[in-house]
């Protein structure tokens, strides 16, 4: 890889084994059906998809988590689900429950995709948006302040877990821990991710907080500068989709990071992958280029697949050093 030592990317995937992360944000069921279309409805100019099984996978931070897991690192999964079917299934099925809170106000939200010949048809949301109550902010950090942990990871999906208040309490905490923060953000809450050690959104986010286009260098560049502008955080990583990644620092150097992703089958998960394997990386001691070039080549192999999905060490360290 361009303006890398593969021996030392390689040394550091090596050591995400004894990283562990806390993972907070919004919990989610992805839903998948799988079938196949063969028909337009007689009732409106649409598909008829004839389902041919069902999966199901933890979407939004437990899906964070899953990629921390497969990349062999320890995590603890913060969030809140309702006391219904889905989020009794996100609890049985996720690596470890004690940060996992039920609330019974709450429906769990769930993403239902209709794929159909490896492309998605429709997706349909079920979710409650509203913040979480005081109670179950207090909740929340007390386990923050109980746990042990190394980094900690907001993995944001704008559902209602992080807002003002709960950053204000933690924050804070953590830095006054010694415990980096790295943020998957929602422009909703931007203004409240501070100070933290890593942001990273994508072009489309940062298009938003800025108020300008983000389509080419010279734009991210000007969109990154801003962004560091507003808020206090260490390293920011500008996801920018097939044109690959901006990387940013308080020092002012920038670097431009193009995709290596072969094939594109679905993009669903692939800021969660990047925000775990940078976090991990960053953890490890790695640069934030290094780290940037880690998830980089790491979203080009979960592009590459169908559905949520993970990336192995065995494959990123084929993608380093094939």
């Amino acid at each position: 890889m361009e303006n890398s030592d593969p021996r030392k990317l390689l040394d550091i995937i090596d050591s995400f084994p004894k990283r562990k992360i806390l993972v907070l944000g919004d919990l989610m069921l992805d839903r998948y059906l799988w079938g196949q279309v063969d028909r337009i409805s007689p009732e409106a100019p649409v598909p008829v998809v004839e389902v041919q099984k069902e999966s199901m996978n933890l979407g939004g931070a437990g899906n964070v988590c899953f990629n921390l897991v497969s990349l062999g690192a320890s995590a603890v999964l913060v969030g809140v689900v309702g006391r219904d079917e889905a989020g009794q299934w996100i609890r049985e099925n996720a690596p470890e429950t004690r940060g996992i809170i039920q609330d019974e106000t709450r429906n769990t939200t769930i993403k239902t995709r209709i794929i159909a010949h490896h492309q998605q048809v429709v997706r349909v949301d079920q979710e409650k948006r509203e913040p979480i109550s005081a109670k179950i902010q207090e909740k929340i950090g007390s386990l923050l302040e109980q746990e042990e942990y190394e980094g900690m990871l907001i993995s944001d999906y704008n559902k209602g877990l992080i807002g003002q208040a709960l950053m204000a309490r933690i924050l804070p905490y953590a830095q006054e821990a010694q415990r980096p923060v790295f943020v998957d953000p929602k422009v909703t809450n931007f203004p409240y991710y501070t100070p933290v050690d890593l942001i990273t959104p994508n072009h489309h986010e940062a298009e938003s907080i800025v108020h300008f286009p983000c389509r080419n260098n010279q734009e991210a560049e000007r969109a990154g500068q801003t962004i560091l502008s507003r808020i206090s955080t260490r390293y920011l990583i500008l996801k920018r989709g097939e044109q690959g990644m901006s990387v940013f620092d308080t020092q002012g150097a920038i670097h431009h990071i193009p995709t290596i992703a072969k094939e594109v089958y679905d993009v669903t998960g692939a800021g969660d992958t990047v925000i775990a394997t940078a976090s991990l990386a960053l953890l490890a001691g790695a640069s934030i280029q290094e780290a940037a070039l880690l998830a980089n080549a790491a979203a080009g192999i979960v592009v590459g697949k169908l559905g949520t999905a993970t990336v192995t060490t065995e494959e990123l360290k084929k993608a380093i050093a094939p």
